[in-house]
């Protein structure tokens, strides 16, 4: 074979590969209620930094994305009966979540904060960030179901009266009217969301960045099932990617005053 004819071939595998990538379809699985990370416009398009990421690595790896919203006590139950092939949904890489599902790197810092009415004197945390259980007492928490969230007050303060939700409005409802005494949640979805809305005057941050790995893991990533490298691979390519050309900044700068990932991350 010529030169000619070989590079002919070789371009020829070249667009026959790059068709077939650009033919992958993706099904997202995503809450589709969380803002600002993933959430329906009034016009009913979706939005968010989730969508952002999910949109931005499909464009690097070639693939079609097609998003299913998935209430998110069943987000990995769903994954793994095939209903969709990744989960982009602020979900934090936890060893527990890591014993049944794989993830990408992360594309997201991972914490959480409690909020409560301005000016009380709780003292919930002592100077070194440590809970103080018997500060807890008496208080009712509202915490979403199934989340990191629920987790940690069931290791570090399972004598504490928590409330459980499906989702975070109801639980600003509930702060709003009494029916709670606090809530924990994502601090940056609580800024937009909340504390800086006229609903949330009056209250603030009662507590440090909770950040436990143990809880909280390493970071927020995609999920995928196991059994998958390759995809986890070109993830993972993608994601470093989008650090390190600035894009994961700038998808976090449409919705708040700072990056939410760790630029290491892109060194790795």
């Amino acid at each position: 074979m010529t030169l000619l004819k070989r590079l002919i071939a070789a371009t020829a595998a070249m667009l026959a590969l790059g068709t077939s990538s650009s033919a992958e379809t993706l099904r997202v699985g995503m809450e589709c209620t969380y803002a600002p990370f993933n959430y329906k416009t009034d016009s009913g398009e979706l939005a968010g930094y989730d969508v952002d990421v999910a949109k931005g690595v499909a464009e690097i790896i070639g693939a079609d994305l097609e998003f299913v919203c998935q209430q998110w006590d069943g987000m990995i139950p769903a994954l793994l009966a095939n209903k969709f092939d990744l989960i982009v949904a602020s979900m934090s890489i936890t060893e527990s979540r890591l014993e049944k599902i794989d993830f990408s790197s992360p594309y997201r810092d991972s914490v959480g904060r409690i909020i409560g009415k301005s000016g009380q004197d709780l003292k919930l945390f002592d100077d070194a960030g440590a809970p103080i259980a018997e500060h807890f007492a008496g208080l009712r928490i509202g915490v979403e179901r199934a989340s990191t969230y629920e987790n940690w007050f069931n290791a570090k303060l399972p004598d504490a009266d928590i409330v459980l939700y499906d989702g975070n409005e109801e639980m600003y409802l509930d702060l709003v009217n009494g029916r709670v005494d606090a809530i924990i949640t994502n601090p940056m979805k609580a800024h937009l969301a909340f504390l800086s809305q006229e609903q949330g005057g009056g209250f603030e941050f009662i507590s440090p960045a909770i950040n436990e790995v143990e809880y909280f893991g390493v970071g927020v990533g995609i999920g995928l099932r196991k059994g998958e490298p390759e995809l986890k691979a070109r993830l993972d390519a993608a994601i470093k990617q989008l650090i390190n050309d600035g894009k994961l900044t700038e998808y976090a700068l449409q919705y708040f005053p700072f990056p939410i990932h760790n630029e290491e991350w892109g060194d790795n």
